[in-house]
């Protein structure tokens, strides 16, 4: 049986967005503190500032299944870490920690207060990224979670590594993609693949001035759709046959 990464749609402010990705089967994230307009299964926050008083009392608020903690980028920042986690175990299910440091993974604990940790790998973008060796992650009882990037990034993650259980990624590149381009995600066979062979416009699909005032919204759903399809499509085969070496094609 295919194992299919829970698909988080990341992103507050826009209630037509976050919709369209829930009505295609997308669970609904959002960085806090955030405005937010359904229940959320995922909460992250700005790495670079982080408030953790903000940010706690925005998770007691929603509390939501999964949530990620202060980034784990130096050796002195475990303990403090820790403390975060601890605290958000009160309101979620599940906690994230995400380790920026080599050989730090071995003592991050497999759960804190009965809750799960799960290990989160932040996908290379302009915005962040875990530079620490992939291999590091593998074997984790509770699984990887891919935080941001682009989806044929994160896709190109799993099949590279057969051995990188990921069970949840979040990410809102084609909310972004269909806002500034009216483009949408396709399985690299774009339509004007000289543009980018990841997206196609839907100017380029449909034809000039069709989705003249709803297209950024068709570009967002359609890339929903297609997404989940690309997951679908590398996850075909059973873990225990992508580990042994078998790689589907992307």
């Amino acid at each position: 049986m295919a194992i299919i990464p829970e698909l988080i749609y990341c992103a507050d402010g826009n209630r037509k967005f976050a919709n369209i990705a829930i009505n295609e089967d997308y669970l609904y994230g959002a960085q806090l503190p955030g405005t937010v307009y359904f229940p959320i299964q995922f909460a992250d926050q700005n790495w670079k500032k982080p408030n953790r008083q903000l940010y706690m009392e925005h998770i007691a608020k929603y509390r939501p299944d999964k949530a990620t903690v202060l980034d784990l980028e130096h050796d002195n920042q475990l303990s403090e870490v820790l403390s975060w986690a601890d605290e958000i175990s009160q309101f979620v299910n599940m906690i994230i920690i995400i380790p920026k440091v080599p050989n730090i993974i071995p003592k991050i604990p497999i759960s804190i207060n009965g809750k799960s940790v799960r290990l989160g790998y932040s996908v290379p973008t302009k915005y962040g990224k875990t530079e620490i060796d992939l291999q590091e992650f593998f074997g984790w009882a509770n699984g990887v979670h891919l935080l941001g990037g682009a989806p044929h990034t994160q896709m190109k993650l799993v099949i590279d590594n057969p051995n990188l259980e990921v069970l949840s990624v979040d990410t809102n590149y084609h909310h972004k993609m269909a806002i500034k381009y009216m483009s949408f995600w396709v399985h690299g066979n774009a339509v004007n693949p000289s543009y980018h062979r990841w997206w196609s416009s839907l100017r380029d699909v449909d034809g000039v001035g069709t989705w003249e005032y709803d297209g950024i919204y068709e570009a967002f759903r359609r890339s929903c759709v297609n997404i989940k399809t690309g997951w679908e499509n590398i996850t075909e085969l059973p873990l225990e046959k992508r580990r042994a070496g078998r790689k589907p094609r992307l």
